[in-house]
């Protein structure tokens, strides 16, 4: 897969039928998108923003992201997706008029050959341009246009919103059956506290800067290690959050991996939510925290393991 980082490629890197959108979470709408750009004949291409518009406009929100750029690509590959144009959002791309960014961007830097959105995609300065404007732009400029319908599962539509919602009230599976995977927090494993090695579970510690927040508390993870020399595949045990017995500290996600032992340190990891088992909890002191992680792991384990 080709990924370009400008708003002007080569020209034997024009000519796509491409999906555009910000694709954050990669969910089952999204999917749909996607596949409505395929085209015999034409690589098939995604036109995303890096960084996410929202974070561009309010830089001091709450951190909302359910993948990083990276886990975004990787996705977008498994998806068979040919080439990436992951536009950089600043002040001249969100200054653009709606017909500026389709004369400059969509015609003469990328040069595409069939465009397709979401219904309710805007775009353009102030958000002017909707898909009747990428109707109109497509036919002065030689390119196509599909709008897809909005993917809905029972009564609601499958959205990013969506899905944040479902991991903040602990629900996992609910976010699972809109992304059409488990919800996955990937990055380098970095040294932390090394507590858990002391209570007997060590653990593995991921940040969750910039990504949005699950509910704090115990889950049942699947795990993947991706490289170095203990890859593979694990069942695991995961605390998310802010590690109250033991003061205040800036979330993050510590992975217990059931029958593993090594060293981990730097390796990049992709755990997998799948059930979430209680609340974060303060505990009085180190025994009753140890009895409980103890009786967590037992029981992510049976999670894990029964049919």
């Amino acid at each position: 897969m080709q990924v370009f980082h400008d708003t002007q490629v080569p020209l034997g890197s024009q000519g796509a039928s491409v999906a555009m959108g910000n694709f954050d979470g990669v969910h089952l709408g999204h999917r749909s998108v996607i596949d409505l750009a395929r085209r015999d004949g034409a690589p098939l291409g995604v036109i995303t923003f890096e960084p996410h518009p929202r974070s561009y406009f309010a830089p001091h929100s709450a951190p909302f992201r359910l993948m990083n750029s990276t886990t975004r690509l990787h996705r977008l590959d498994k998806l068979g997706v040919d080439v990436v144009y992951e536009l950089p959002f600043d002040a001249a791309l969100a200054g653009l008029s709606p017909e500026a960014f389709g004369g400059q961007i969509l015609r003469d830097g990328l040069g595409i050959r069939h465009l397709v959105v979401g219904t309710d995609f805007r775009f353009g300065k102030g958000r002017a341009g909707d898909v009747d404007t990428l109707r109109q732009l497509g036919g002065e400029m030689g390119f196509d246009v599909t709008a897809a319908p909005l993917l809905t599962e029972g009564d609601a539509p499958v959205s990013s919103t969506a899905i944040r919602a479902a991991l903040s009230d602990g629900d996992p599976a609910r976010a699972a059956a809109m992304l059409g995977h488990w919800h996955r927090i990937d990055g380098p494993v970095e040294h932390g506290f090394k507590r858990g090695r002391e209570l007997g579970f060590p653990t593995a510690n991921i940040s969750m800067e910039g990504l949005h927040l699950p509910r704090f508390g115990i889950y049942a993870v699947l795990v993947d290690v991706l490289d170095g020399p203990h890859q593979g595949s694990y069942h695991g045990c995961a605390s998310l959050g802010s590690r109250p017995t033991f003061g205040d500290h800036a979330p993050n996600l510590e992975v217990f991996l059931m029958d593993f032992s090594g060293d981990l340190y730097g390796a990049q990891m992709s755990t997998a939510l799948v059930a979430f088992q209680r609340p974060e909890l303060k505990f009085d002191g180190i025994d009753p925290l140890i009895a409980q992680m103890g009786q967590d792991v037992q029981q992510a384990r049976k999670i894990l393991t029964d049919p």
